[in-house]
């Protein structure tokens, strides 16, 4: 008997044909998606992770809490007070004391917070998608189209922006909506040629071009393959540009140009603040507070999602 033989009789690694056999060792892969693993990352970056709880938390504070704080603590963001104004903070009734006319101003951050974040929110999404729609159709068809959103937008960064906002503010009341779409109009030139330069880096791809092979349409291909892969690159934009939207709005209202009394802001709070600074300091200390944390929010934020949706960051399968 040979040693196959006497190997395959006696139940070793071989077969009867004498071939041997390796046990089978079965080996799960588990792939998750771009967004699954992005998820992954945040929950265990813990500081991206406060970033967007306090963003979330002030966002919702703002939205749902002046008609509560008003009722609860019996103050007004409107109602004056001579009598008790420049009040320091009172844990009983005014929680952050009252400001130049003795209005609350707790209250009146909370509603100012309303037109900050919503100036920061709406023009950032405005400005987004604006230069997510036009950087795509220039970078997809260039030609002609392309030739003329570069011209436009080199003409447009030749003008002081500035300029522009004086000029509007001479003919508008610089309302928080003026404010949204002037800003708005005036912030997608960068989105643009980002989305611009990606796309065409996008369009010399593989899949695009197997896209295009099989007879798939333009409008196919920018919002079913193309759209999809600007989606990470937006969500990082939109958060850098909220926070430096709420930097834009405090310095147009040191200006004169932002949104005026007696309509509240953190930024016009912050300016007529310092007039004030030596009977009520609490009134400079709170609006920068609020500004110098919300911004640092956004910018911890934007970070880490960068960070997280970068599929060159880490390998998408898991052992």
């Amino acid at each position: 008997m040979t040693n196959a033989n006497a190997s395959a009789g006696s139940g070793g690694p071989y077969a009867a044909n004498g071939v041997l056999q390796l046990p089978h060792v079965e080996e799960k892969y588990i792939s998750r998606s771009l967004w699954a693993e992005a998820l992954q990352r945040i929950r265990r970056d813990r500081l991206t992770l406060v970033a967007l709880l306090l963003l979330l938390a002030m966002t919702l504070a703002c939205i749902f809490a002046p008609p509560v704080v008003e009722k609860e603590l019996g103050v007004s963001a409107e109602r004056t007070d001579i009598i008790n104004r420049y009040k320091p903070p009172d844990w009983k009734h005014n929680v952050l004391g009252t400001d130049h006319l003795g209005r609350d101003q707790f209250v009146r951050l909370l509603y100012g917070g309303r037109v900050s974040l919503g100036v920061a929110y709406g023009a950032s999404l405005m400005s987004i998608s604006l230069g997510l729609a036009i950087g795509m159709l220039a970078g997809y068809f260039g030609g002609v189209i392309d030739a003329l959103v570069t011209w436009f937008i080199t003409t447009i960064s030749s003008i002081p922006s500035i300029f522009l906002l004086i000029l509007v503010s001479v003919a508008f009341t610089p309302s928080p909506t003026i404010l949204i779409v002037l800003l708005g109009l005036l912030g997608w030139i960068g989105t643009c040629r980002l989305v611009r330069g990606e796309v065409l880096a996008l369009k010399q791809r593989e899949f695009i071009t197997a896209a295009q092979a099989i007879g798939a349409s333009s409008p196919r291909v920018l919002t079913a393959h193309l759209f999809p892969n600007l989606v990470s690159l937006m969500i990082v934009s939109l958060t850098i540009d909220a926070g430096s939207l709420i930097l834009v709005e405090a310095g147009l209202s040191y200006l004169g140009l932002g949104v005026r009394p007696p309509k509240s802001s953190w930024g016009n709070m912050l300016t007529s603040a310092r007039m004030y600074f030596n009977t009520g300091p609490h009134l400079v200390i709170w609006p920068g507070i609020l500004i110098a944390v919300t911004v640092l929010c956004f910018f911890i934020a934007g970070d880490g999602l960068r960070d997280a949706l970068d599929p060159r960051a880490r390998g998408r399968g898991r052992r």
